[in-house]
């Protein structure tokens, strides 16, 4: 997991707890808040999703260079 990933889904978790307070508490703003900050961390999340994605591909992509040096082709 990288740094958004880890980031993202802590923001989510705390946008959950500050919406469910709101519920019980009957705050409308603090709902709205929560959900914010929920929709956030799954943006954040899910922008960590791609870096590690196109890092995964980019490390794949050199193995294939070395492989293809080292066998001459």
């Amino acid at each position: 997991m990288n740094r958004n990933q880890v980031k993202g889904a802590a923001k989510d978790v705390a946008g959950k707890v500050q919406r469910k307070v709101g519920e019980l508490t009957g705050s409308e703003n603090q709902q709205a808040k929560g959900t914010a900050k929920q929709v956030e961390g799954k943006v954040q999340k899910g922008v960590g999703n791609v870096e590690q994605a196109l890092d995964e591909a980019d490390r794949k992509t050199r193995a294939e260079r070395r492989n293809r040096d080292v066998d001459g082709k």
